[in-house]
């Protein structure tokens, strides 16, 4: 009796190849989540301006440092833009794209629209993902508000999430306007954060804590109420409602901050942020 051969097992997916324009902060991060999770380093591109920044990438990681950005983006899979915004002109303008490859662009305020016109066509149709990571992706416990471009296949939303992922959570919004309100949230909240803990601990300092005790105080507050925000799934204002006994120092507190107007001041903040993303916006869009 014959007996029929076992298929031969199917070839293991190449990894994407990966190319970073720009090797600052935010970009070692992402590289370093994606190393640690398996993508393999030789199939990462990194084109950094700073010879030391990248000397120190490529001794990290073991990474391949282009000589240029078209160096670095030929036969890329995946393009991640890191520069600051007011560098994005110089870095893609004209530059040749594979047909299907992913452009994800981590520029805060940069329109989708601005990246295509500066980069042109000559034949590449991929997408374009709009990505808004903050700081604590430094330490792998960022959160990144995404956008991908209209028509943006299955294929390319995953190769966004799969470089985010590799440093926190992702979020997708539906419009690229709320990119400006996730920059407002997201990437400048960590700043919020930094500020209300400088303020409680010098407010611990009036109240006559020595200045290490109120930082720790501060500090470790913050931690364990977003551990404990996180860790329980409840929301926010209930978790709110059950530390504030009534009658006691939680709600004497909170009503001198209601009183204030800090929800309002707060407020005010993250519309003065929108409107900064949505300026950076208006300004690249000008020089194109």
């Amino acid at each position: 009796m014959s007996q029929t051969p076992s298929p031969a097992p199917a070839p293991a997916a190449a990894a994407d190849t990966i190319a970073f324009i720009g090797g600052g902060n935010m970009a070692a991060s992402l590289i370093g989540g994606l190393v640690a999770a398996g993508h393999p380093a030789a199939s990462i591109r990194v084109s950094e301006p700073d010879a030391d920044r990248a000397a120190a990438l490529q001794a990290r990681f073991g990474l391949v440092i282009a000589t240029d950005n078209a160096a670095a983006v030929g036969g890329a899979d995946i393009i991640v833009l890191a520069t600051k915004p007011q560098q994005v002109a110089d870095a893609i303008r004209g530059l040749a794209l594979s047909v299907d490859a992913t452009l994800i662009s981590i520029c805060a305020g940069v329109r989708i629209a601005s990246l295509r016109a500066l980069i042109g066509t000559g034949g590449w149709s991929g997408a374009i993902v709009r990505a808004m990571p903050n700081t604590p992706a430094l330490f792998g416990a960022g959160i990144t508000g995404l956008h991908a471009s209209e028509g943006a296949a299955p294929r390319a939303r995953m190769q966004a999430e799969t470089v985010l992922k590799a440093a926190g959570q992702v979020c997708w919004v539906d419009t690229e306007q709320l990119m400006d309100a996730v920059t407002a949230v997201s990437g400048s909240g960590p700043a919020y954060f930094f500020l209300l803990t400088e303020a409680m601990a010098e407010a611990g300092v009036a109240l006559g804590l020595t200045p290490a005790d109120a930082k720790a105080l501060a500090l470790q507050t913050f931690i364990g109420a977003a551990k404990m925000a996180e860790g329980t799934g409840t929301d926010v204002a209930t978790l709110r409602a059950q530390v504030t006994s009534k009658g006691g120092t939680t709600q004497a507190a909170l009503e001198s901050l209601e009183a204030a107007g800090f929800r309002r001041i707060l407020g005010d903040a993250l519309q003065a942020a929108d409107r900064r993303g949505a300026q950076l916006g208006d300004e690249l869009a000008a020089t194109i």
